[in-house]
């Protein structure tokens, strides 16, 4: 039953967060190029109607997903998460009328078929959680230093280049979102609210949320979704289960045959990730000509 409910707020999460990403990049497309890369974005964004309901919808798919983090270990819930996609995916050939064919058909189900081969073979379950400071520090600075290192470099790069860093680096940041997410609702359920707000990590979860939004706003503004939503849903599954499986005490199955369907199981995820994004039923952007370098390296 408990595997039940986890399953059932997870794709609830997932669904409201792919909706509310083709809603948000479809308003921030229009935004100025000038506050690109910075909190400005977001208060320009604001005045979007369009956005806020992309965001609205956001916040209760990262809610939906808390809930689920906390009845659910983080290797479980994230690959359910990557599901996002298919609604985006979803809506997206409502709007265009797009039909699927064969490279959306594959991508749906070797993403469908990646979830489930990764769960079951995995069956992933909860251990006792890493005290060790030194591994909890190495595993979170290894996935934020590799973040702003993706969003820096991308500034030297072309615009659909740019954009997939971007993701990447707010899909790694919101991984370990995830991750101290789950840490802050168990140390809130054994130890109550006293000691959460004298803890770190809600502080963290605050932090790499405004982060995560700016960049992959950034991403959603400068170039097509489908160019930036598979490479986010892509890193926030791999950071999230690196993080379970490095500090948070997941465990997943390590038997030759069970690491083996694992690894198919990712690597079909993130295939059909690419190929649904590719799709051209996802949003192709309507940048105005002033606003496109892509033929120009920054």
């Amino acid at each position: 039953m408990r595997d039940v409910m986890v399953f059932a707020f997870a794709v609830s999460a997932a669904c409201c967060l792919g909706v509310g990403f083709v809603y948000q990049q479809s308003a921030a497309q229009r935004a100025p190029m000038s506050d690109f890369l910075s909190i400005r974005l977001l208060l320009d964004l604001v005045r979007m109607p369009q956005w806020l309901v992309g965001i609205a919808l956001m916040i209760a798919g990262m809610v939906l997903g808390a809930i689920a983090l906390g009845r659910g270990e983080v290797s479980l819930v994230e690959p359910l998460l990557a599901t996002n996609l298919l609604f985006a995916m979803a809506l997206s050939r409502w709007r265009t009328r797009q039909p699927l064919g064969a490279t959306g058909w594959c991508g749906l189900w070797l993403l469908a078929g990646g979830v489930t081969a990764f769960i079951v073979a995995g069956r992933p379950h909860g251990g006792d959680t890493v005290t060790d400071p030194l591994r909890h520090w190495l595993i979170i600075g290894l996935m934020v230093g590799s973040a702003l290192l993706l969003a820096t470099v991308s500034k030297r790069l072309r615009m659909s280049v740019e954009a997939a860093l971007l993701a990447v680096a707010a899909g790694l940041l919101y991984g370990v979102q995830d991750a101290l997410t789950r840490v802050s609702g168990q140390r809130l359920a054994h130890d109550g609210w006293t000691s959460l707000l004298v803890s770190w990590q809600p502080y963290g979860v605050l932090v790499l949320g405004v982060t995560a939004l700016v960049l992959v706003q950034s991403a959603f503004e400068t170039a097509p979704l489908r160019l930036s939503l598979p490479a986010l849903t892509a890193a926030q599954p791999l950071a999230g289960i690196a993080c379970g499986v490095g500090f948070l005490g997941d465990r997943l199955r390590t038997t030759p045959g069970a690491l083996a369907w694992q690894a198919a199981g990712l690597v079909a995820i993130v295939v059909g990730i690419v190929l649904i994004g590719r799709h051209p039923a996802m949003p192709s952007g309507s940048a105005e000509p002033n606003r496109v370098r892509d033929l120009q390296p920054h």
